[in-house]
């Protein structure tokens, strides 16, 4: 099991203790990590030895993450200097910290398409940080864990490779829990300032692999195998 809210949580910074009492939560209080810490902890393929870059980046990346999902005011987010942020996905033009915000927050940012609407399986413009946080946390209910595969570069400049994955046991805007692991795999970049402060995030993933599992058909035919409007599963835009 993961850490108690007592104790801390063990993968993650600036989530409880000294610094956070005045912090602003999305939902009213800290995230408990507890339920995902145990699937990371049953499902990872690697154990990185503990102080190694590999292990550093790892819960830097988790620490990121949280703050991006759970924290409302910009000057709460310690992992990031938000005055100098930007993030991109696949090569898009970068965000700041603000216009990332503006998009939702949540899996929005991480979903952005250019597809036309009518051929969106999840239309992230049409989402909120909340509708989009209680999409995914439904569809799976033990989280999606992450684990670090790969890291190929140290600070302050941090190329890795990572795997996201967890177990569709709810349904998904309409479409009935599968009960299969889904696996996400992407590279990713991370620049910090000479203060380890994260100023620029770049993602490369495939968001048609998340996607195109949690709209997969069901073994009883109850759903069309293909989801009549998203005929391109695998578009990344």
């Amino acid at each position: 099991m993961g850490a108690s809210a007592a104790q801390g949580d063990k993968y993650r910074s600036y989530l409880y203790g000294e610094g956070e009492e005045n912090t602003e939560w999305r939902y009213g209080a800290a995230p408990n990590y507890d339920v995902v810490n145990k699937l990371f902890e049953e499902g990872r393929t690697k154990i990185w030895p503990p102080g190694s870059l590999e292990e550093q980046v790892q819960n830097m990346v988790k620490t990121w993450e949280m703050e991006m999902f759970h924290k409302v005011k910009m000057e709460d987010f310690k992992s990031v200097d938000p005055n100098k942020y930007t993030f991109s996905l696949n090569g898009r033009k970068p965000l700041s910290l603000e216009e990332k915000r503006k998009l939702g927050g949540g899996y929005n940012p991480l979903l952005q398409t250019s597809l036309p609407e009518k051929f969106r399986a999840y239309n992230p413009d049409g989402e909120t940080a909340i509708s989009s946080h209680l999409a995914f946390t439904t569809a799976f209910p033990r989280g999606f864990a992450l684990e670090i595969l790969q890291v190929y570069s140290g600070p302050p400049v941090i190329l890795y490779k990572f795997r996201h994955w967890g177990y569709m046991e709810g349904p998904f805007k309409g479409h009935a829990p599968t009960g299969e692991r889904i696996e996400v795999f992407g590279m990713a970049i991370f620049e910090q300032d000479e203060h380890s402060k994260i100023v620029k995030v770049e993602f490369f993933y495939d968001r048609g692999e998340l996607l195109g599992g949690l709209l997969k058909a069901v073994s009883d035919g109850s759903m069309d195998a293909t989801p009549s409007n998203c005929p391109v599963l695998r578009s990344t835009g």
